[in-house]
């Protein structure tokens, strides 16, 4: 599926919230030109993000309020100051407590002064726009305007006539809230011609975009309201059954996610439409798409609703081979890649390597005593791409530090470079292995601890926050990096 991947390349994992700068998160500002600057700079050729949505309250890039949207956090404001949209004294207010209310007030503002101000051409640009992405962005900006009139409530808590979408409401709400849809609108338009704007910058300088596609939507989302027949809802449109996975390496007591379920015959039924829209979304954005949590498309771990933990749920199978072959139909050349972590069976890897597609090797995984652990790179096969860690993984040398001394010789033993600290070690054998893509981690890169990962699996506290400082990369760093991408041949 795609010939990107066909040769030697190496990227970095960074998030967009994780670049520096003076906001509550990184943006799409020139932070983000500067990173490829330093990407292009030392040869990488790959930057890997997490998903790109609109979260809820904790921040988790893979819990969002839309499959489509993108998140207004990361709208640069100097961008709109720039275009004349945003008068430069608005702007002191990007330092406000609540940040992210400060920036989309200013970001409204920001609207009026397009309204105002942007030239005809400009005009037609965001009709032509709101025209194009009508399929989802129509429910979504009411959705996300009805859910801030009723407090941030699920829509299944919303009044009746709007949880059951009566078209009679939701004329009345689209008339009434008029403004507000309006800019919501513009939010995501201002977002999207930010991000190919950055995406070209990118591809000027050699570098592919990676993205993430999470497997599963949230239940309080604009998808789920707007596609009640896609998932499995009863006739109140509740969920009975929801997903996650269940024990394994993260947690003992599995992850209940709380996700709802794919109503898979219905989506057969209409030719995967829903899928195929959410990938052709998502394939504008990105050259290379990682479908998170891959064995899902196989069987996914379904839990009764009313379980606090994940042990008592059970395997249900998918229609994953009917869905890739109609993604492979559709699209032909679309390049992704099969996150095919935790707990993969022979079926999962008929599916993944059936259609090609490159699986993920996380070195961090690599070394009990087992010496066919599929981890170790002497396992490994060209089309996969091998990580240190990610991030749902500690740092690697918060990881290292946490291992006992046999542990720490083993790996040693096995690696045969006794001499090199870590994370540099690791690094070595990703980017020395036979993977196509070997994926690093910026907090690797400057070799940072266990305070500085991004996401510790099963908590909701403290994650999805860290960022980077242009500071912490010193000339040294940056350039041993340069030799060994180059050392390898890539």
């Amino acid at each position: 599926m795609g010939a990107l991947l066909d040769k030697r390349r190496a990227g970095v994992l960074l998030h967009i919230t994780s670049l520096p700068g003076r906001g509550e998160c990184g943006d799409l500002g020139r932070e983000a030109f500067h990173f490829v600057n330093f990407l292009h700079d030392t040869g990488v050729t790959v930057w890997q993000t997490l998903p790109l949505g609109m979260p809820h309250g904790d921040g988790s890039p893979y819990q969002c309020l839309s499959a489509h949207a993108g998140n207004p956090a990361l709208i640069n404001l100097e961008w709109l100051t720039e275009k004349g949209w945003l008068q430069a004294i608005d702007r002191c207010g990007d330092c406000h407590t609540n940040a992210e209310f400060t920036k989309s007030c200013l970001v409204t503002k920001a609207f009026y002064g397009f309204q105002n101000l942007a030239d005809a051409e400009q005009q037609l640009d965001f009709q032509r726009f709101c025209r194009e992405k009508a399929g989802w962005l129509d429910d979504f900006a009411l959705f996300i305007a009805l859910r801030n009139v009723f407090g941030h409530k699920c829509w299944n808590e919303w009044p009746e006539a709007l949880r059951q979408r009566e078209p009679k409401a939701l004329s009345e709400s689209r008339q009434l809230l008029k403004a507000v849809i309006d800019s919501i609108k513009f939010e995501q338009y201002v977002f999207f011609k930010q991000w190919h704007e950055l995406k070209d910058y990118a591809a000027r300088h050699g570098v592919l975009m990676f993205g993430d596609i999470p497997i599963f939507v949230s239940y309080d989302s604009a998808d789920v309201w707007a596609n009640r027949d896609v998932f499995k809802l009863n006739a109140a449109g509740e969920m009975e059954v929801v997903a996650g996975v269940p024990p394994d390496y993260f947690s003992e007591f599995g992850q209940r996610w709380g996700n709802p379920h794919y109503d898979w015959e219905y989506l057969r039924k209409t030719g995967f439409k829903w899928w195929l829209e959410r990938i052709e979304s998502q394939y504008e954005m990105f050259d290379v798409l990682r479908i998170d949590h891959f064995r899902g498309l196989e069987a996914a771990w379904e839990i009764p609703a009313n379980e606090d933990t994940a042990i008592n749920g059970r395997w249900v199978v998918a229609p994953g081979a009917e869905l890739l072959a109609e993604i492979q139909r559709h699209f032909g050349s679309l390049s992704l890649v099969a996150e095919d972590l935790g707990i993969i069976t022979a079926e999962v890897e008929a599916l993944r390597d059936d259609f090609s597609l490159p699986g993920m090797k996380i070195l961090q995984f690599a070394f009990g005593d087992d010496s066919r652990n599929p981890y170790l790179p002497c396992n490994y096969h060209k089309n996969c791409v091998v990580y240190t860690g990610t991030h749902d993984n500690d740092t690697t040398l918060g990881w290292f530090d946490g291992l006992n001394d046999g542990e720490k010789q083993r790996i040693y033993d096995y690696l045969g470079w006794s001499s090199l600290p870590m994370p540099s070690a690791l690094i070595h054998a990703a980017l020395g292995s036979v993977a196509n893509l070997a994926v690093i981690p910026m907090q690797d890169i400057l070799k940072l601890g266990s305070p500085d990962r991004m996401n510790t699996p099963g908590t909701t506290e403290g994650n999805w926050r860290w960022r980077f400082d242009w500071s912490q990369l010193s000339d040294d760093k940056a350039g041993h990096f340069a030799h060994l991408v180059r050392l390898f041949g890539r």
